[in-house]
């Protein structure tokens, strides 16, 4: 269906969440050819990095990587190379290799959690050439906090391919907005999640949040957050606030969700240093901005 402003929308179940497809044009075969390519790129995406999925590239690399080196596809050697980055950058704050910590505590499935006692982290994955990957020694690795953010990224990718000249791809908050038209930012209150907080316009660029109000799990009579400090190796204890990163692409708004959540203000270099910002959110709905866009 066409709204009055030519906006075609889908959506589909994937990675986990529902993602939303909206293309700026009329209501037509090569519309919903872009529209069912972004899709695409999205559940390729699924099938190469779900740690939820045993058949999954990323699943194979969990197992035989620090045995063998395995080949990837180029998507996936992409989003491990960027893994790589956002770690050396945070510092160690953004680590995939924390895989075991969030099984251990029902975040993630129970077969996730081999290898926990192993101290690796994300320097010991290994990008080789010809696009295999080792690992130093055993470790699981969980892409979740990154590659939403690059399968979004890829669905835009493909409608541009397709001629769309203004659109946006919702996958479950991780939003990108593309051509003249802008999209507005609204937040959840942390203290009330079901009401929302306008927080300006995004036009041309991404969004990503991280709150644990819809994720908090109990834990040795507390709450804790599926955010996990890598420096003590733990979950960090759930909280009334949101973090929010706006970037340029959906992958770095994605991945410094995690470093940002860890550090608050003091990320504010990191932030920098991607030409990225953040809007932080309390309970009192008290917004603060760090950082600044490129």
């Amino acid at each position: 269906m066409t709204s009055p402003s030519n906006s075609v929308r889908r959506a589909r179940p994937l990675l986990g969440t529902i993602v939303e497809i909206r293309a700026e044009a009329a209501l037509g075969a090569t519309t919903i050819d872009a529209i069912e390519s972004g899709f695409a790129a999205i559940a390729r995406v699924e099938r190469l990095m779900s740690v939820h999925d045993a058949c999954s590239e990323l699943s194979r690399l969990n197992r035989d990587a620090h045995e063998e080196t395995v080949a990837v596809d180029p998507w996936t050697y992409e989003v491990l190379a960027a893994a790589k980055r956002f770690w050396q950058a945070s510092g160690g704050l953004f680590d995939c290799s924390i895989a075991p910590i969030l099984a251990r505590h029902g975040f993630l499935p129970p077969a996730a959690a081999k290898g926990g006692a192993s101290p690796a982290t994300q320097e010991d994955v290994l990008l080789l050439e010809d696009y295999r990957v080792g690992f130093r020694r055993p470790l699981v690795l969980d892409l979740g906090g990154i590659a939403k953010g690059f399968a979004v990224d890829r669905a835009v990718e493909a409608l541009k391919d397709h001629g769309i000249e203004s659109g946006a791809v919702n996958g479950g908050g991780d939003l990108r907005v593309f051509g003249p038209r802008a999209e507005p930012i609204h937040l959840r209150d942390p203290a009330n999640p079901a009401r929302l907080i306008m927080a300006g316009w995004l036009r041309d660029g991404a969004i990503a949040s991280s709150a644990s109000y819809f994720a908090r799990r109990s834990w040795n009579g507390g709450w804790i957050s599926p955010i996990v400090d890598p420096r003590i190796r733990a979950p960090r204890a759930a909280d009334d606030q949101s973090v929010s990163v706006i970037a340029s692409d959906a992958l770095t708004a994605d991945a410094l969700t995690k470093p940002v959540a860890l550090q608050g203000a003091a990320a504010a270099d990191l932030l920098r240093q991607f030409g990225a910002r953040a809007l932080l959110v309390n309970s009192e709905r008290l917004l603060c901005e760090i950082g600044h866009a490129a």
